[in-house]
């Protein structure tokens, strides 16, 4: 029965601490962590103290890394042995919590902004690439040389985009690099134009160029994976690239290519079902991912003002880490949203063994925003903080006098008629409290009444007034074993 509802305790609790990785030789550990970059960093803020944050398979090196830095800097190195949340964000509480001035991050980054401001050197590592069979792989899926295309690749496979587009800049045209998005020092002066930001990335387009003109060629991954949930970066680009444009992606190890456009086709299906999932829930449980990342405050109160706005009833919900155990203890949820960064936002949505779906803010925002445009036309954002006011892609709810309330709309699970909600947007705090009905009385809405009632089993029944009133007698005294009215035998 327990591997019906959910995965069974003991995996969770081993995947807590996640696998080792291999140990990184010596004579390769200042390449692979940029032991001399981290120093400079280190040094020129003149910094005493400093957090090192790795994730769970590099902390077999993290000793002797924080050895060498502190050698060569004289600072205070500290070890974080654990995350507020996930391995991506940068783990400011830990930081405050050891007093730290900086922050080096190594490993896969989401390149969230900290929700408090702190000095952070993001170290992803360096993979090796395989540059002239990742050119040749490049060249035999866009034989155009003249079709606009877009280097991508995994973090630890950054530093070798630029040398990889020297290989075929000769003969295409129209090749854009893209670069990790990356925090500006502090003072530098902006780039003139600014180049656009999106999926963690930056994009030198040309004036007048838009990023849906582009095809991608991504290089990362690995051919024992094949499955891109395992890769919450990957699915982030596939679900966010232009679907009529073509995505390449490529193993930097042996230059094989796989066709990503059928996975990514699986993928955004799999969001529309989420879309209509939740449009069908009655109540909906707001999870709180991390709490390191800046504006997740603001975004939480927009996600129950929509669900409130949809007539749906949303409940807060601090737990840590989803995992199926824990959301099993809230059958009266009809589906969850995870409030966190864009890569642990999309990491549990792959697994099967949830009782309840979890979905992304994206999903929430299409299914209870009537304004929101429809799928075609609508892209898919990972972030939360794009939804937010001064984003380009915030659209405002309609107000409340508005006929988008009152458009019919039917179930593509159930396939019945889903009614318009009860009540409409207002300012007044306790208008949601009383629900009208149409006999025109005002009950009190409680959906965890309501699932209560739907059960077989609700408890003793109490049988008031009709059990006879009889005054207290002592009950037995002693333990389960040997009662003290009981013979001994």
């Amino acid at each position: 029965m327990e591997s019906t509802f959910s995965s069974p305790a003991e995996a969770a609790l081993q995947r807590e601490a996640g696998a080792p990785g291999m140990l990184t030789p010596v004579a390769d550990l200042d390449r692979v962590y940029e032991l001399q970059r981290v120093v400079g960093f280190v040094r020129d803020l003149g910094c005493q103290r400093v957090a090192l944050q790795f994730p769970d398979q590099l902390l077999v090196d993290a000793g002797v890394v924080a050895a060498r830095l502190e050698e060569a800097t004289g600072s205070k190195m500290f070890i974080l042995g654990d995350t507020a949340y996930g391995s991506c964000c940068v783990d400011v509480l830990g930081a405050e919590q050891a007093g730290a001035q900086a922050l080096v991050h190594f490993g896969t980054a989401c390149l969230s902004p900290p929700a408090r401001p702190l000095p952070v050197a993001f170290v992803f590592g360096q993979r090796s690439v395989a540059l002239e069979l990742c050119a040749k792989a490049f060249e035999a899926q866009n034989p155009d040389p003249t079709a606009p295309v877009v280097l991508l690749s995994e973090p630890a496979c950054a530093y070798a985009l630029e040398t990889l587009a020297t290989l075929l800049c000769p003969r295409y045209l129209d090749l854009l690099v893209s670069s990790p998005a990356l925090p500006l020092p502090v003072g530098s002066p902006n780039p003139e134009p600014e180049p656009l930001e999106r999926f963690g990335r930056r994009f030198p387009l040309a004036p007048g160029r838009h990023l849906e003109e582009y095809g991608a060629f991504y290089v990362g991954g690995s051919e024992a994976s094949s499955d891109p949930d395992l890769d919450p970066d990957l699915s982030r680009l596939l679900l966010g690239w232009a679907p009529e444009r073509p995505f390449f992606s490529c193993c930097p190890d042996t230059g094989k290519t796989h066709d990503e456009g059928v996975r990514a086709g699986r993928l955004r299906a799999r969001r529309r079902y989420l879309v209509e999932r939740a449009r069908d829930a009655h109540v909906i449980g707001l999870l709180v991912g991390t709490l390191g990342v800046a504006r997740h405050r603001e975004a939480l109160a927009h996600l129950r003002n929509l669900t409130k706005a949809a007539g749906k009833r949303s409940y807060v919900l601090a737990l840590g880490r989803p995992t199926p155990p824990k959301l099993a203890n809230f059958p009266e949820m009809d589906v969850f949203v995870l409030l966190a960064c864009p890569l642990g936002a999309l990491a549990p949505q792959c697994s099967g063994s949830f009782f309840r779906p979890v979905l992304a803010p994206c999903e929430l925002e299409a299914a209870c925003n009537p304004a929101w445009p429809s799928p075609g036309l609508a892209p898919h954002l990972t972030h939360y903080a794009d939804l937010l006011p001064g984003s380009p892609f915030h659209v405002p709810l309609p107000p409340p006098e508005s006929e988008l309330w009152d458009t019919p709309d039917v179930s593509l699970i159930t396939g019945e008629l889903r009614p318009p909600p009860a009540w409409k947007p207002s300012n007044d705090p306790g208008c949601s409290a009383l629900t009208p009905r149409p006999q025109l009385e005002l009950v009190e809405s409680s959906p965890a009444a309501s699932f209560l009632s739907s059960r077989s089993w609700q408890g003793l029944q109490p049988h008031l007034g009709q059990t006879p009133v009889t005054g207290a007698v002592s009950g037995r005294r002693g333990i389960a074993i040997a009662y003290e009215d009981e013979g001994s035998s």
